[in-house]
């Protein structure tokens, strides 16, 4: 007796294994967006993930075939934006810029470190709010990189200064900075213009005074 259509066997191809795991990556970065929307309006302790999956338009067990909790699904996002975050203060702070004037310099760095926040709200929200062991260490690692890094462009311009001198004012650069980006994060257009450009005048007055080296004007 001749094999019907329905007789015959599904055909797996080598394709069909990549396919479903493009589909459970598109999935994933669906539930990672939505968590981070959800995390931005209520934080991350008030936050579910029955409102996440609402978010990305699933049902719970969908999300659940993906990640256990909440936890789980902050750790992975968090990962994912402290690696942003890493690969942007490596392009914010490029050798070159130690050769622009100050207000030059503050524009090379202070904007795409400015840009990233705007673009990841759920960073702020997640490294400052979120409690996670995990991504507490690994925001305290970043923090520390980029103290360092901040202590390094200080010594170019200002090379008779000691590392504690150099390390107080590192910290107070970056206390400017996180008062200063909740300023920022909390307006739009051309007001949050006028805010960066009133943290780039604050930190340009409180730095020129510690210039002795000689730099292109």
């Amino acid at each position: 007796m001749p094999r019907t259509t329905a007789d015959k066997p599904t055909e797996i191809t080598e394709s069909t294994p990549r396919r479903r795991q493009a589909r459970g990556e598109r999935r994933i970065s669906q539930l990672l967006a939505a968590a981070a929307g959800v995390f931005c309006r209520t934080g991350y302790a008030a936050a579910s993930t029955s409102a996440i999956a609402r978010e990305a338009g699933v049902s719970p067990g969908t999300l659940y075939q993906f990640f256990p909790n909440k936890e789980a699904i902050a750790v992975e996002l968090g990962g994912q934006l402290l690696q942003r975050a890493h690969e942007m203060h490596g392009q914010a702070f490029l050798p070159e810029n130690l050769q622009r004037p100050l207000p030059q310099l503050l524009d090379a760095v202070l904007d795409p470190v400015i840009a990233f926040n705007c673009e990841n709200p759920a960073f702020w929200a997640l490294m400052h709010g979120s409690g996670i062991p995990g991504i507490a260490q690994e925001h305290e690692e970043l923090h520390a990189g980029l103290i360092t890094r901040v202590e390094g462009v200080l010594h170019s311009f200002t090379p008779e200064a000691t590392p504690a001198e150099l390390e107080r004012t590192s910290n107070m650069i970056l206390g400017i900075f996180k008062s200063s980006l909740d300023l920022i994060l909390a307006h739009e257009g051309a007001e949050r213009a006028a805010y960066i450009a009133e943290l780039k005048t604050v930190l340009l007055r409180y730095l020129e005074p510690m210039i002795t080296t000689t730099h292109p004007r």
